[in-house]
């Protein structure tokens, strides 16, 4: 039925497409023609929305389209507007139209905070599409000032107790869980007053600083996520729990594979069902350690999907009985994990990162060419971001694939910054880059938020990147500027870099600077504590 939908607003104009329900005899078949349809359409669209297609005005207008004016307009039916309460069933009970089921019990309201860690509120179903979905639920201003090791605010932060925010539902974004049928969750928008976006808000910091982008120099970014993880199992030893690694298998392994594919099924389905497109899986080369690929789609969109995706990966390990955990490090002898980025550059339907066969540098357009040497420029300072807990810096070293030299190359897997030419594009050109530094600490965010305003800079300034690094970085270290080697280094590149505190607001960077010091002073002093992260990301 996806597929039919797709092909039929492929070929004829939305104004000439309606829902009908002339087919049903029975009011059971009905409400499940119904049903089913809603469900098709609001697939089709987010899609349509997500890849650009639609904005998402133009969505409402054809749902509205579909549903109703078309068959007013067609039978020439002269219903007055507003005439019929939408949301109000026959016995008066209040429904939500995204499909609300009378089996939904609790709806969970997601937000990530400035120290990556997933967070949510959870309200009963009812009382949330009574109320909550248009008014929210209070939140301390304390919240965004939070550490991984604490649940007060970070010195410095300039955020306390006291002042109050309301976390928004972003509706569009609710889904069923998977993995926890009766309940549902919803993305959350930081509000400071009804519809005005709270300063300190990832989401809409992302939102503000890609409009920069599309405004000035009409792009957007798309952004497809690598998932790197690993599992742990529970061993009882003389008493004492230990959490030990799934497997001990290599990269690629199909032993790895085939003894954790029931549960890997079981993730992509639930991520599929939570319209969340993976393009490929396979075991990574630490043990017990797995890597998921997401489809690139608009940036702001990808943030979401990520931490969804997370929110999937561990629950369905938990389900059965593992921790799956997305630390960059959680054991100092084994392989790292990351969340590598792949970013591309859009105009409309065009990818303008990508440059042509006649006019390219490196297989880069100038505009792809000056956003990639933006970030090259700033990248000291987006760790800060993408790489922001003291643990991630115990990932990022020489000669593990994790980028520790500011470089950048075509196709090289050591530099932290890699052009990449998938299957289908012409060898001398290139489709997007990929970041390594990036991983499962950060809020995706204010990490692609980052990215972003480095990227315009590069476009404002025209700036130019130095000749591509063509073998291992290791070898040039005496000519290469090492990336930061702590974290200690990155926030003090980010206490400098006026271009982020500008775009990314002054207040918010500031946050973020006193949450890092803070990490890195309980770290220093209490080394044991990263056995807690574990569950914590």
């Amino acid at each position: 039925m996806t597929s039919s939908l797709k092909e039929l607003l492929e070929l004829a104009p939305i104004k000439k497409v309606m829902f009908s329900t002339d087919g049903y005899a029975f009011p059971e078949t009905y409400y499940l023609g119904a049903k089913r349809a809603r469900d098709v359409v609001y697939r089709v669209l987010s899609a349509a929305c997500e890849d650009g297609d639609l904005s998402i005005q133009e969505a409402i207008e054809a749902i509205e389209d579909i549903f109703r004016r078309n068959a007013l307009n067609l039978y020439k039916l002269n219903v007055v507007n507003g005439s019929i309460n939408h949301e109000t069933a026959i016995v008066g009970k209040r429904v939500s139209l995204s499909s609300v089921e009378e089996d939904v019990l609790f709806v969970r309201i997601i937000w990530c905070d400035a120290s990556g860690q997933h967070r949510c509120r959870v309200v009963p179903a009812g009382r949330f599409y009574e109320i909550t979905r248009n008014k929210g639920v209070g939140l301390t201003f304390a919240a965004m000032g939070m550490t991984s090791f604490c649940d007060g605010p970070a010195d410095g932060s300039n955020l306390t107790g006291v002042g109050e925010i309301r976390l928004v539902p972003d509706m569009p974004t609710l889904v069923r869980l998977p993995w926890s049928r009766h309940e549902e969750m919803v993305m959350a928008d930081m509000q400071i007053r009804p519809g005005e976006g709270w300063e300190y808000c990832p989401r809409n910091t992302l939102r503000k600083v890609t409009k920069v982008l599309l405004d000035e120099f009409n792009v957007t970014m798309k952004a497809g996520f690598e998932n790197e993880f690993f599992l742990r199992r529970k061993l009882v030893s003389n008493g004492v729990e230990m959490w030990i690694p799934y497997d001990n298998t290599n990269y690629c392994s199909t032993s790895a594979f085939d003894g954790a594919s029931s549960i890997l099924q079981e993730v992509y389905s639930s991520l599929k069902d939570s319209g969340i497109v993976v393009e490929q899986l396979h075991a990574e080369a630490g043990k017990g350690q797995f890597e998921i690929a997401l489809k690139y789609i608009l940036c702001t969109v990808a943030a979401d999907k990520l931490i969804y995706a997370r929110e999937t990966i561990k629950s369905i390990a938990r389900k059965h009985g593992l921790v799956a955990t997305f630390l960059p490090k959680p054991d100092l002898d084994d392989f790292g994990s990351g969340s590598h980025v792949h970013l591309s550059l859009w105009e409309n339907d065009q990818n303008v990162f990508m440059g042509s066969s006649k006019d390219n540098f490196h297989g880069m357009s100038k505009t792809g060419e000056q956003f990639l040497a933006g970030v090259y420029h700033h990248l000291p300072s987006i760790l800060a971001f993408t790489a922001p807990h003291p643990n991630s810096y115990d990932r990022i070293q020489p000669d593990t694939w994790s980028g520790a030299y500011l470089c950048w190359g075509k196709e090289n897997r050591e530099a932290p910054l890699r052009t990449a030419c998938p299957p289908g594009v012409p060898l001398d050109l290139v489709s997007n880059f990929e970041i390594k530094s990036f991983d499962g600490c950060a809020n995706p965010h204010l990490g692609l938020a980052a990215i972003v305003a480095a990227g315009i800079d590069g476009l404002r300034r025209h700036l130019k990147l130095p000749e591509p690094i063509e073998s291992n970085p290791s070898d040039h270290s005496s000519k290469l500027k090492r990336l930061p080697q702590n974290l200690q280094e990155s926030v003090e590149s980010l206490s400098a870099d006026k271009v982020l505190h500008e775009l990314i607001g002054d207040k918010l960077v500031t946050t973020a600077i006193a949450i890092r010091k803070a990490e890195i002073n309980h770290f220093a002093k209490n080394p044991g504590a990263l056995k807690d992260l574990i569950d914590r990301y």
